[in-house]
């Protein structure tokens, strides 16, 4: 399910056209070169030994196996860092600021908070400022950035990742954050913005 996604919504890469080279090896008594496939040489008779075979986890896999289904886990979180985001197919689009946080050794997952959109994508954002951090809600996304970078915002010590079966990108649902910092002494000293990497791979973004 991993490889191929869920039974209901199977994907399945185009087979190759077969016209490469066959697979090779040599044998290291007679330097044979043979067909991989070969289990005794041909030419000299030695025996190879058996492949070794992938073994599977230790616990079955979570993953769903109709698409739509899904499931939760809890991810230690060791480093965040925020960067204005701009829709690269919209550019007309508000920006927002991603959030990315680090889990385990290499492992980063995103989200992205709406402090210049309107409705009910605002109000999300006022309420995620207001869980962390005793400043006023910023009103554009580079003041968020410059005071997050500042040091405005409590630190998220966990977070709740989401996977459905079926859909490309993990969702951040779920926060476990650290006590609030006090009031900036003075705001006028926030670092300037320094403007971030929107090289970004990910396609289908929600903002």
């Amino acid at each position: 399910m991993l490889r191929h996604g869920p039974v209901d919504a199977i994907r399945i890469k185009e087979p190759d056209a077969g016209d490469g080279e066959a697979p090779a090896k040599e044998c290291p008594d007679c330097h044979a070169v043979i067909h991989a496939a070969y289990s005794v040489c041909p030419e000299c008779g030695h025996e190879f030994p058996p492949p070794k075979r992938e073994k599977h986890e230790a616990t079955a896999s979570s993953e769903g196996i109709l698409s739509g289904k899904a499931s939760r886990s809890e991810e230690r979180v060791s480093e965040v860092s925020y960067h204005v985001h701009h829709k690269r197919d919209d550019p007309d689009a508000p920006p927002t600021m991603r959030v990315e946080y680090r889990c385990g050794f290499n492992t980063w997952f995103r989200e992205w908070v709406c402090f210049e959109h309107s409705g009910y994508a605002r109000a999300k954002a006022e309420q995620w400022w207001r869980a962390r951090s005793r400043e006023p809600v910023p009103s554009s996304v580079e003041e968020a950035v410059e005071l997050a970078e500042a040091g405005a915002l409590a630190p998220t010590l966990a977070i709740t990742v989401e996977r459905k079966a079926g859909e490309k990108y993990d969702r951040v649902v779920g926060h476990a954050i650290g006590d609030k910092p006090p009031r900036l002494d003075d705001p006028v000293n926030v670092p300037e913005y320094a403007h971030a990497d929107l090289g970004i791979d990910e396609e289908d973004i929600p903002f």
